[in-house]
């Protein structure tokens, strides 16, 4: 089995105690361990498979908290180095009522942001690996150079490439800067997985249809949109494979996407999944492949934080033998 080498945030969420108020009327808050990137190796790691975070984290107690929170989840630590030159980066949640978040980041850089592409090992990426990675760290920054050398490597060396854009227009100065990377690093990803309620911004294109096939540009192969509760579509060439979510009661939002395509990659990498074999593995398995990464996303939700939420291999079966999707 291949490992997952996740490049990006990790940070501190801070998940507010009380539902359904704003940010600056929270009285309390959750300390846990979140970061998309993060998330998603926590994820396949917790799945029972290899994951691997290159990041950069503080010389702090936050960094601390953050290396055995993700050693407890079974990620591999050994690229992450630490930095006196920054803090670990934090991140304020709040919460809606039906568990849907707005953020507050500081980070002004955080230590992620100065992981560089020097950093980076030619030989970390090998056939059947894949390397995933998001936006957040793509503003300009050492790390974003790092990303593109990482990127590069893993195309050489016969990975396959992830990239789940995870829209947070916060972290940029403008929504159109944001756009624009996005659209710059989509050509260089084979699966590109978005949630429809990013899918018109990163495109300008409001037909769902229309929208999705411009994402098919450069090496992308896949496409996997996600639709929450409703569950997640699956295009690749020509076929659009649709699934249905599963009924849970939500306690937080906060990781479930990470949820899903950590599940989603867990089993690429379980069927020892390569460029040249990726759609041929989709079109087969594209129902286990939904229905699993959809289970694994739901149960994300029935919990605070996100790695701390994050469920079991056994846990996700129980799910899908015992409740119908709906």
């Amino acid at each position: 089995m291949g490992e997952l080498l996740s490049i990006g945030e990790v940070l501190i969420d801070f998940i507010p105690d009380q539902k359904g108020i704003a940010l600056k009327d929270v009285e309390s808050f959750t300390r846990v361990p979140g970061g998309a990137p993060a998330n998603v190796a926590a994820a396949v790691a917790k799945l029972g498979g290899t994951a691997s975070l290159i990041t950069k984290v503080g010389q702090d107690a936050f960094g601390d908290f953050l290396l055995e929170r993700l050693v407890e989840a079974g990620v591999k630590i050994d690229k992450i180095p630490r930095t006196t030159e920054a803090n670990t980066g934090l991140a304020f949640v709040s919460l809606r009522e039906d568990g849907e978040r707005d953020f507050s980041f500081y980070r002004n850089p955080s230590a992620d942001l100065l992981f560089k592409a020097s950093e980076v090992n030619e030989d970390w990426f090998g056939q059947g690996d894949v390397l995933h990675f998001g936006s957040v760290d793509l503003i300009d920054s050492p790390m974003k150079k790092a990303h593109i050398k990482a990127i590069g490597a893993a195309n050489r060396n016969g990975a396959i490439i992830s990239f789940d854009p995870n829209v947070r227009l916060p972290l940029w100065d403008t929504p159109k800067q944001c756009r624009e990377t996005i659209q710059e690093f989509i050509s260089t990803a084979h699966i590109i997985k978005v949630s429809d309620d990013e899918l018109e911004f990163i495109t300008g294109i409001a037909d769902e249809s229309i929208a999705v096939a411009s994402l098919f540009t450069g090496n992308v192969l896949a496409v996997v949109l996600t639709k929450g509760a409703q569950g997640a579509d699956l295009y690749v060439e020509n076929h659009k494979y649709g699934s249905a979510g599963y009924s849970v009661t939500v306690e937080d939002t906060t990781g479930a996407g990470d949820a899903f395509t950590g599940a989603f990659l867990y089993q690429l990498l379980n069927w020892g999944a390569k460029p040249d074999n990726l759609e041929a593995l989709l079109s087969e398995h594209h129902e286990e492949l939904l229905a699993f990464a959809n289970a694994s996303g739901a149960l994300a939700t029935t919990g605070k934080g996100a790695i701390s939420a994050l469920p079991t291999k056994n846990q996700v079966l129980e799910l899908m033998k015992s409740t119908t999707a709906s």
